[in-house]
């Protein structure tokens, strides 16, 4: 993972200036009301800074997957009040992003003030990056801050384009997103281990490929440890696997070997006949699942293996559950791992990074989200990151500087 450097607010004047800022305010929403506001609560901290400083801010999102249509229901205009509650200050809002609507609005901004435009979305060239939408978008400001990691996977107009007509700098949740990957990743104190969970091996096979080139200890965990288990010529009963990425399983783990990566599996594993809340299940040995039942968690002495292993570590990324842990009691595996690591992060011993939306929910359902030190709310970003792709958004950045 090369080294990130890249400009921030910090080196740029914005007083006065007309300054656009990417965004992420794709939130969940549910009859019309936002029922998670975390990511409009991550960009306050940037917008609330440039106001401070006398810029005329004009906000970018996306939301949905309106597919260059204008959908009614996937309009920003739901979130004017939320963002100016979190704001503390009114928001502007104009019917369009780009052309007389936004260009006008934008015109009407005093210093200080905040003004949201329209889906980008509902325009097909945001996500074709086309040249003559870039440049309409670009007229409108003076500065261009990027502060959507979560949207830095994709080379979309408002994240990449954006970047090469003006100047172009990260916002404070770039930043700090940029910098706690940069700890865990590309210079991170060792020795590092990943956790990784999750159903399927195949959605993740670029990730374990990268991480066990660049880590000293990987847990494999979730339906995708079955799949490593099976490979090995161990009976998993009904449980989820993979049968046909078996070979591609021995290969990760002849690549781990030569790379001197010691990969974990699981040692003892809850079972069940089915998968339901409080469907009565067993511990048995990882080598011991009836035919009839199905692995959905790790045992007491798999956690007490990666507690031991873990409280070794400097650094450690997580990504993906290591049990069906929507339902209890197969949360018990995930919840128990990510107390220890909260603790061992509390007590300065650890530096954790995780991140992924079922990453985010176990930690959330452990009540440990706040105690580790960096919880990205990126997606797939965050993902192909960890996989050492290199981000469209954030290369742009990088050019920039």
């Amino acid at each position: 993972m090369p080294k990130v450097t890249f400009k921030t607010i910090d080196q740029v004047d914005v007083a006065g200036k007309r300054v656009l800022v990417r965004v992420d305010l794709n939130v969940p929403m549910k009859d019309g009301r936002v029922t998670d506001a975390t990511r409009i609560e991550r960009a306050v901290p940037t917008l609330a800074e440039l106001t401070g400083k006398g810029a005329k801010v004009i906000v970018l999102s996306h939301f949905g997957r309106p597919d260059g249509k204008r959908v009614p229901e996937m309009s920003l205009k739901p979130l004017v009040e939320p963002l100016a509650a979190a704001l503390g200050k009114p928001v502007a809002f104009a019917e369009d992003c780009v052309g007389p609507i936004a260009e006008a609005a934008v015109a009407a901004l005093k210093p200080g003030e905040v003004l949201l435009l329209e889906n980008l979305r509902f325009h097909k060239d945001e996500e074709k990056n086309v040249a003559a939408f870039v440049d309409q978008l670009s007229v409108l400001g003076d500065l261009y801050v990027n502060d959507a990691f979560s949207a830095a996977h994709r080379a979309h107009a408002s994240t990449e384009g954006i970047a090469n007509r003006l100047p172009a700098v990260a916002g404070r949740l770039m930043q700090a997103e940029l910098e706690a990957l940069e700890k865990a990743l590309g210079m991170p104190k060792r020795p590092v281990c990943a956790v990784v969970g999750g159903a399927k091996v195949s959605s993740k096979l670029d990730l374990l490929g990268n991480l066990v080139g660049k880590v000293d200890k990987l847990i494999i965990g979730g339906g995708m440890a079955n799949t490593f288990l099976q490979a090995q010529g161990i009976a998993v009963g009904k449980s989820l696997s993979e049968k046909d990425l078996g070979a591609t399983a021995l290969e990760i783990l002849d690549k781990a070997k030569a790379a001197k990566c010691k990969v974990l599996l699981p040692i003892d594993v809850v079972v069940a006949s089915e998968f339901k809340a409080g469907a009565a299940s067993t511990v048995v040995d990882a080598n011991a699942c009836p035919a009839d039942q199905m692995i959905l968690d790790v045992g007491p002495k798999s956690i007490a293996l990666y507690r031991d292993e873990v409280g070794e570590c400097a650094t450690l990324v997580w990504n993906g559950p290591l049990g069906a842990f929507e339902i209890k009691p197969f949360d018990a595996g995930t919840v128990a791992l990510a107390q220890f690591v909260a603790e061992q992060t509390t007590a300065r011993k650890l530096l954790s990074v995780a991140g992924g939306g079922d990453t985010v929910a176990a930690l959330a359902a452990a009540g440990v989200e706040e105690k580790f030190s960096y919880v990205s709310t990126a997606g797939g970003a965050f993902l192909e990151w960890m996989e050492g792709k290199t981000l469209p958004g954030v290369a742009a950045l990088i050019r920039a500087a």
